[in-house]
């Protein structure tokens, strides 16, 4: 105790008495009159809160102001009683009050504002949450009801977050005050996913603040300065509110709580009870015990009858719940040896009758005997009617003595005049002893003496031992400081924050230390802290520094001696392990943990893990007292599990009491059960985290061990008893019968019927509902597909199909299961991750992808095993034999790289090419290769890590080629669109020196323009689709035959999505390349050059060989011979869910970043566009929290940047970018990204985070690249997925500016299972699989339309020439190939090629006679010439109808293949849900939000509605309907050989549509560049000589009158010009040959010519060409005009005749069709339709007469 003497207040009296010692303390009369703050006074919207209250009290009425009306934090410390909860209610109102959603109403808005009601809709309910942190349980329970019923008008939720009640995500969210304990708040903000609860906290309440002197005060401190310190790092501003009873030295706490004493601190000393409180203090000095118990008694009897004399009701409070019926039977002893009952039920009066009548319903034996004496007992041990029937009659008046224990001064309000407390030890079971009551308690007693209605007075009176007298003196006249107890368990706080990344080096700690309320007393009160010679050291350290820097040490020292963290003593680092994790997320002391990763063994037993478990530290203090052993020594004999040591044992004890608990055996003993519940409550977090250890050493017997038995203590079942216990409904005599019948396995029960089982079970009734459990009992099926991807790694496609009911009441809103593979012999863990099962998708088949390593030598099996988190029992094994598995072949060794000379640039020879280089050496790469690629026409194959100057390699290929071939082209080819365009724009400048400006090209990836670029073009650069669909009828194309050189670039994307392609590409260009020799002999345009470039792969050899690549061309690089050397950092996450691993890496990348950039460039790669705005801001909070200003360099002038900032149009990141940071994002405006990129290769940003599907288009390069995370949502597969490995590489690839830097860093934030396989992927060489074999239908099919493919052998000699032929033989396992015989290799091709051309027959894209000749149909036709896949096409002719009307076409165009790509970001299917609400037309019944065709149509009605998206949807739908336009015109042909009209004509209207972005129905003028509803409204409404209805019209107009209709700037009438002059005006001529002599079932002909008004004398040449673009502002891509020239009968829906033109001046086309069949005069219809404007398609009728056919007979004359 801190207090040596007590002074006490005047006119108090002491009195000794035999035995005791009495002190009197009077109470404090309240002297002051306040003004009191009518409730009518505050604002109205606030009434709601203050229902039955008239006006606040003294204290609220004096805070009311700053509680409701400002954002100070608060301390407020006043008596219990003084209701402080409406305080609390104020602040909270305060946060409503700033999420009110304004109404303004037009008229008088003062009045109107006030009069709103209050509903749920008036308040932004999810922009904020409310923390509120009560001492006890029970306090936390009586808050939740409190609140929630007094908020409930707001539409406010409030939940408790206690112990045993832990929160989903989804109720986070939904939650909005969320009352908890400070342990529950301190698990929750220690761990990284904590920001999920935290980010949104405006406001903590701490409720008990005094509660720092207690032992638990250490986590109160912990969690105040966690809050003040994430404010500060994240400048979101949280409000902190103090409550607590009278305490001396408030002030501290104040400065703790960052309060302005002038503003928030308010102290109200005990005159502000609103009761005044006289107080006696009983001293008892009797030594022996018995007599100790009898003398308490008796006074408590003495005290008692002085009450009742005054005819006042008491409480006496004791401190077990045994010690209540003691008490109160002892008081009616006393009263009827004494005579004295009357006192308590006067005889004859009402309460007599009452009671008598009570009493018949009591269940509990002590209130039974006492009752009907006036006297009652109240415990939380009572039945809840018998509880409540106590408090109703206390209420009421009725029982004159209540004997209550601490519960009902917590969880009750009930008031008495008098309470006594009798005793001041309680049992403490943490400590494992009889300790004093807790201050907190003493003044929670003491609140309930005096009722505020009735007593001016009320009696408080404490009984203790003599020598505590003083202490409680102290304590209840404010003299006890209260001081911090954080030492005792400071190594454990630093953990936590070690663990949250808060405190990282020494330094930190230190400055954590300022914080906490230990530093604020360490100033104030230094001796007690063991500062020694205070005064001194506090002149020379005024700050304490170096007493926070010992402290600091030592905890660490500690902690490092635990393995709990690492700790550099030279730099001060602090770095968590996975057991500082562990101990930190279970809440687990230092101690323990040591305890445990030394006993652990890989091999334990459950006698030897119980015995662990019983050595914790967390029950260091549990003793054996005498009186329980011989309980102990019974129970040893009942529980299952011997324990080895004697019962008398503490260890011993813990043991069978934690058995006892899982037995459900009944205890006597008051200090056992509470000792039970104690351990039983540490028991689950104990076996949670043992669980861990053992995973994190892949120790596989003792991890299951473990885990079941923390399910066994969860559950109260043992493992050998029915697996049905553990649901809550089944009767305990069912699970006995069913435990009998042990012959019959667990698994059986799945396969019997209802009957069956009641059968078995004895009770046919019981059967249906024992039979629904056992089918919701969680059971999964497993399968498994495995490919041996290396000789070391094997990858797993695990698919998981839940076989039960889920029933959310049952297994809530998700499962969690474990997927662990283990070793043969069942003892390793090679592989562990959660898997969980969401009750959304519980009835969906889920896939699991992960790779294990091949142990060496090769073991005969592995198991796969699923078991899940919660359930006993509920576990799933798979075998993975590997008797059959081949694995792959050995790889060949990397190239070495040469010690070379590097060449200069002038080793090229030519002046012109030498002065493509700005540098004065090539690197050792390019070095090594120049002679090769330089000096030879020898194909090459370049593999070496991204960033290591291959492009240049390429280039002197191309010189070579300019060199020595005159007429040679050269192609360089490419799977990413953006590295195509990068390369375009770096050689077309370069180039451009040497070459003419049209010879450098890039490919559109429209046939007619890309034939033409191809003609002229000395280098083309093009993307591997572009390049296939040209290359495809390279018979025809001369242009095609005439390359000479092909460069094909990341060539390890083989092994990616572009892969197939890629393979056919390269294997037409070998086979190109051999019919060429064949052709033209040895001249050297016959020669076709490969060259290949890649990233660093393992098969290169073959690779090469399939490509032609002699070995001498070969050069297979290490991934770690860089040019710049590349240091990689990986730090692991073990968080499971993918938000709250994010939210864990902020602080980390952070760090990073200060750690490795050393001042220089910074890319961050993170999963998505929201993640990248998110990081930014996070880097630039961080980096302002410290005081560091921002990362923006002082390079450049302030003034340029702030004009470049507001030419941005993204507010985030104008925010991020004066502070140095700047992101991109797909979605984003060209002019920003320009702008941001630019502004970094300033060096203006040093920081650029970037999202990693962007990183292909990203072309900066930094000194540090951070990757956040390596997994991304893909919404069709609604999983996360693993980054393309490709990608990976490339963002690496980035890390090292060539020339500047001397090397690169690269860290690697990843999930801790993934680390292992990401590193060996990384590290090593890229194995590379070809997966052509599950793409063959489209290439095959465009192969048989150009006749490459006539029959089955054409298509089996066609695989030959791929990759994936090479690879057959190497890999068998890998493409379901059972041995590498010439008789496998040769079965496994026929029978591919069967399946293919089976299925390519069955859409009807191709037919096969019984020959085996193949030979191309129509759609395959179709299919082939747009670039369009089979199953597509497939799709369209199923759907299509004669009737098929535009809704339909568009239906049938989203659902094309081409779509099912789209991604589907995460949380997009609510966002489409709602989007999908307000369309013009209606999704159709079978719609699924997570399917991306569904995605398609919805985002295709948004085009043209012209609804305004989000970015990533507005990229999403830009895609869409860039592709669309090919796939209509294949619409158009399939309806036209059906020969429908109506259809055809539909859709060529949808293809208008989709340039224009409208509807049909939509105005024609809406065409036109920033036309508006109004404008046309206004035009309709011209009442000129001609409506205006055209867009001709406009054009027409006079000025004036034109600029009149208008009201539009001249910049935008620009555009409406340019428009107007480009839609299309033309002139349609047609006439039918020999039209008199027309005869049925004859061809006819007819010519149709198109010709556009234009005056050519006026244009020059560009505009000439100009000519026929079309101006769509709402279309992606450049678009030329297009008609379709129709010819139809309306009348019988038949189209006759179709041919597609472009137009540039005039075209002349000619219509053949066949003449009907019946004679007669026929009306046909000429339409002319645009495909790209609406309101300009026009149709003239063609009259036609048909003659009657001759007979047959004269035709015969005729022919001979």
């Amino acid at each position: 105790m801190s207090n040596k003497k007590c002074d006490l207040p005047d006119q108090s009296w002491r009195a000794m008495r035999k035995g005791y010692e009495e002190v009197h303390v009077p109470g404090v009369k309240n002297i002051k009159q306040e003004t009191l703050i009518p409730i009518a006074d505050l604002p109205k919207w606030t009434h709601d809160a203050f229902k039955n209250m008239k006006s606040l009290n003294t204290i609220q009425s004096k805070m009311c102001n700053v509680a409701l009306k400002s954002s100070e934090n608060l301390l407020l410390c006043a008596p219990t009683g003084a209701g402080k909860t409406n305080v609390a209610m104020l602040t909270m109102l305060n946060i409503l009050g700033q999420c009110r959603k304004k109404r303004v109403k037009l008229e008088d808005d003062n009045m109107e504002e006030e009069e709103e009601e209050n509903g749920e809709d008036m308040y932004d309910l999810q922009s904020f949450k409310i923390v509120y942190v009560a001492p006890m349980k029970a306090l936390v329970q009586e808050v939740v009801k409190n609140f929630s019923k007094r908020l409930a008008a707001y539409g406010v939720t409030v939940r408790e977050l206690s112990g045993d009640s832990s929160l989903t995500r989804q109720q986070i969210s939904e939650t909005q005050i969320i009352v908890t304990t400070p342990e529950k708040w301190d698990i929750v903000t220690r761990q990284g996913e904590g920001r999920a609860y935290t980010q949104l906290v405006r406001l903590v309440i701490i409720d008990e603040i005094h509660l720092l002197h207690d032992d638990r005060g250490p986590v109160l401190e912990s969690i105040i300065a966690r809050i003040i310190r994430q404010v500060e790092t994240t400048a979101e501003p949280v409000r902190l509110v103090g409550l607590s009873a009278t305490l001396p030295n408030y002030a501290d706490v104040a400065t703790f709580l960052r309060v302005k004493p002038d503003k928030g601190m308010f102290f109200f000393d005990h005159s502000y009870r609103p009761v005044p409180l006289q107080m006696e203090y009983i001293g008892i000095t009797e030594r022996n015990a018995f007599k100790r118990f009898q003398l308490q008694n008796e006074i408590c009897y003495e005290k008692a009858l002085v009450q009742r004399r005054n005819d006042n009701q008491m409480l006496i409070f004791v401190h077990s719940r045994a010690e209540t019926g003691k008490t109160a039977k002892a008081l009616r002893d006393l009263a009827l040896e004494r005579d004295e009952l009357s006192h308590f039920v006067r005889e004859g009066g009402a309460t007599e009758e009452i009671l008598k009548e009570e009493h018949a319903n009591v269940k509990n034996a002590d209130l039974k005997e006492v009752l009907t004496y006036g006297l009652a007992i109240h415990h939380a041990g009572m039945g809840r009617t018998d509880r409540e029937l106590v408090e109703d009659l206390f209420a009421d008046g009725h029982i004159a003595i209540l004997c209550c224990t601490a519960t009902l001064a917590w969880g009750v309000n009930l008031p008495a005049h008098a309470v006594i407390i009798k005793g001041t030890q309680i049992y403490d079971p943490s400590k494992g002893r009889w300790a004093e009551l807790s201050p907190l308690d003493i003044l929670q007693m003491l609140g309930r003496a005096g009722r505020p209605q009735y007593d001016s007075k009320g009696e408080g009176i404490i009984m203790t031992a003599h020598s505590e007298l003083q202490y409680y003196l102290s304590l209840t006249n404010l003299q006890l400081p209260v001081e911090s107890q954080l030492i005792k368990t400071l190594p454990d706080h630093l953990n936590a924050e070690i663990v949250l990344g808060t405190v990282q080096t020494l330094s930190e700690a230190v400055d954590w230390l300022s914080y906490t309320f230990l530093y604020i007393r360490m100033l104030q009160n230094p001796g007690l802290y063991g500062i020694v010679n205070s005064a001194n050291t506090l002149k020379t350290d005024p700050t304490l520094k170096q007493r926070r820097l010992d402290l600091a040490h030592t905890a660490a020292c500690l902690l490092e001696k635990s393995h709990l963290i690492r700790y550099d003593r030279r730099s001060g680092a602090l770095q968590s392990t996975p057991l500082g994790r562990v101990s930190s997320q279970y809440y687990i002391s230092h101690a323990s943990m040591a305890l445990y990763s030394r006993h652990l063994r890989p091999n334990m037993t459950d006698i030897e893990l119980l015995r662990l478990f019983s050595m914790s530290g967390e029950f260091s203090h549990i003793t054996v007292r005498e009186e329980e052993k011989l309980e102990l020594v019974k129970l040893a004999a009942k529980v299952p599990i011997p324990v080895k040591e004697s019962p008398s044992e503490p260890s011993a004890k813990i043991n069978i009491l934690l058995q006892a608990y899982i037995s459900k055996l009944k205890l006597d003993g008051f200090a056992l059960v509470s000792d039970m519940a104690f351990v039983q409550q540490s028991a689950a977090r104990i076996m949670r985290a043992l669980f861990e250890i053992a995973l994190r050493r892949n120790w596989s017997s003792l991890t299951k061990l473990i885990l079941a038995f923390a399910n066994m203590v969860a559950h109260r079942v043992w493992r050998s008893q029915s697996p049905l216990r553990q649901f809550k409904n089944v009767p305990e005599i069912v699970s006995r019968k069913l435990e009998r019948k042990s012959d019959i396995e667990w698994a059986r029960y799945a396969d019997l019927t209802p009957s069956d089982i009641g059968e078995l079970v004895g009770v046919p009734k019981m059967g249906r509902s024992l039979h629904k459990l056992v089918h919701q009992f969680p059971k999964l099926e497993l399968s498994a597909h495995i490919q041996p991807i290396t000789r070391s790694m094997l990858r797993v496609e695990l698919t998981i199909l839940p076989d039960f009911q889920f029933d959310v009441k049952v297994h809530g809103y998700v499962q969690l299961f474990h997927l662990i593979v283990e070793d043969v012999n069942g003892e390793v863990v090679l592989h562990h991750e959660m898997f969980a099962l969401k009750n959304t998708s519980a009835e969906d088949e889920h896939t699991v992808i992960f790779t294990v390593p091949i142990l060496d030598p090769l073991p005969p099996s592995y198991f796969i095993r699923v078991i899940s988190d919660r359930w006993l029992h509920s576990e799933t094994v798979l075998p993975v034999s590997f008797n059959n598995m081949i694995l792959p072949a050995k790889f060949p060794p990397p190239t070495e790289l040469l010690d070379l000379q590097p060449l200069p640039p002038t080793a090229l020879g030519e002046a012109a090419f030498v002065k493509l280089y700005n540098f004065n050496e090539f690197n050792p790469i390019q070095t090594q290769t120049f002679h090769e690629l330089f000096k030879t026409d020898r194909n090459a194959l370049i593999c070496a890590p991204s960033g290591s100057g291959k492009t240049a390699c390429a280039e002197f290929a191309i010189l070579r080629m300019l060199v020595t071939d005159p007429r040679g082209k050269a192609v360089y080819v490419t799977p990413k669109n953006e590295t195509a365009g990068h390369t375009f724009d770096s050689w077309k400048t370069r180039f451009g020196s040497i070459l003419q400006s049209d010879q450098v090209v890039k490919l559109t990836g429209e046939t007619a323009s890309d034939l033409r670029l191809l003609a002229g073009a000395k280098i083309i650069v093009c993307t591997v689709k572009q390049w296939d669909s040209l290359s495809r009828r390279w018979r025809q194309r001369k242009a095609v035959q005439a390359v000479s050189l092909c460069i094909v670039d990341d060539l390890h994307f083989l092994g990616g999505d572009v892969g197939p392609s890629m393979e056919v590409v390269i294997s037409r260009m070998r086979y190109i390349s051999s019919q060429k020799q064949q052709n033209g002999g040895k001249s050297a345009s016959a020669l076709l050059r490969m060259v290949g470039l890649s990233a660093s792969i393992a098969n290169a050899r073959e690779v090469g060989e399939w490509m032609g690549v002699p070995s001498k061309g070969l050069f297979n690089f290490s991934p770690k011979v860089r040019p710049t050397p590349l240091e990689i950092y990986f730090q692991s996450f073990d968080q499971s869910s993918f938000s709250s691993r994010l939210m864990a890496m902020a602080k980390p990348v952070y760090n990073a970043v200060v750690r490795h950039s050393d001042g220089k460039p910074v890319i961050v790669f993170v999963p998505s566009r929201r993640q990248a705005q998110l990081t930014a801001i996070d880097l630039m909070t961080y980096k302002e929290s410290v005081g560091e200003g921002s990362f923006a360099s002082s390079n450049k002038d302030p003034n340029e940047i702030t004009d470049i900032i507001s030419s941005l149009r993204e507010p985030a990141l104008q925010q991020v970018v004066t502070a140095g940071i700047g992101f991109v994002h797909g979605g984003m405006v060209d002019s920003d990204w320009e702008c941001v990129t630019n502004l970094y290769k300033e060096g203006a940003l040093r920081i650029l985070v970037c999202p990693a599907d962007l990183c292909w288009r990203l072309r900066e390069v930094a000194h540090l690249v951070v990757i956040m995370g390596t997994e991304t949502f893909d919404g069709r597969e609604r999983r996360y997925v693993d980054y393309p490995i490709a990608d990976l590489l490339h963002m690496m690839g980035k890390a090292s500016r060539q020339g500047i830097d001397t090397s690169g860093k690269c860290t690697i934030l990843c999930h801790t299972p993934k680390k292992e396989h990401l590193k060996k992927l990384l590290y090593d060489p890229l194995p590379i699989e070809s997966h052509l074999d599950h793409y063959l239908h489209d290439h095959f099919n465009s192969e048989i339309v150009t006749k490459t493919i006539a029959s089955m052998q054409d298509a089996v000699d066609y695989i030959t020439w791929t990759f994936l032929y090479r690879r057959l033989t190497k890999n068998p396992n890998y493409y379901n190939m059972q041995g590498t015989s010439n008789v496998h290799v040769s079965e496994h091709m026929s029978e591919m090629v069967e399946t293919v051309l089976g299925d390519l027959e069955e859409s009807k894209c191709c037919q096969i006679n019984d020959e085996g000749d193949v030979s191309a149909l129509n759609l395959g036709m179709i299919a082939a010439y747009y670039y369009i896949q089979y199953t597509t096409i497939e799709l369209i002719a199923s759907s299509v109808t004669a009737k098929t009307k535009t809704r339909g076409i568009m239906e049938i165009l989203s659902a094309a293949s081409e779509f099912s790509t789209l991604p589907i970001r995460y949380g997009e299917e609510k966002n489409l849900q709602v989007m999908a609400r307000n369309l013009t037309h209606k999704l159709p019944d079978s719609a699924q939000f997570h399917d991306a065709n569904t995605k398609a149509l919805i985002l295709l009605q948004c085009h043209f509605s012209r609804k305004s998206l989000s970015t990533d949807l507005r990229a999403d739908q830009r895609m869409i309907v860039g592709e669309s336009i090919s796939l209509i015109q294949a619409i158009v042909d399939v309806i036209s050989s059906n020969g429908w009209l109506k259809p055809a004509l539909a859709t060529m209207e949808l293809s208008q549509m989709i340039v224009q972005g409208l509807w049909n129905k939509d105005h024609v003028l809406m065409q036109i560049p920033h036309f508006t509803k109004e404008i046309i409204d206004r035009c309709e409404g011209y009442e000129g000589d001609e409506p205006i209805e055209s867009v001709f019209d406009i054009l027409t107009l006079e000025d004036g009158v034109r600029n009149d209709l208008l009201r539009l700037p001249d910049e935008k009438m620009a555009d409406v010009a340019v428009f107007c002059n480009n839609y299309p005006n033309i002139d349609v001529d047609f006439n039918v040959q020999d039209a008199d002599d027309v005869v049925a079932g004859d061809p006819v002909q007819m010519i149709v010519t198109l010709e556009r008004e234009v005056d050519e004398d006026e244009m020059d040449e560009d505009e000439i060409n100009q000519m026929g673009l079309v101006a769509a502002p709402l279309f992606p891509k450049e678009k030329r005009e297009g008609w379709w020239i129709v010819v139809g009968d309306t009348k019988t829906n038949s189209l006759l005749s179709l041919k597609r033109v472009s137009l540039q001046k005039i075209q002349k086309v000619a219509l053949e069709f066949i003449a009907p069949e019946e004679a007669g005069d026929y009306n046909l219809t000429l339409f002319c339709m645009s495909d790209s404007y609406l309101g300009c398609d026009q149709e003239y009728s063609v009259p036609l007469s048909v003659a009657a056919a001759e007979s047959e007979d004269e035709d015969d004359t005729d022919e001979e």
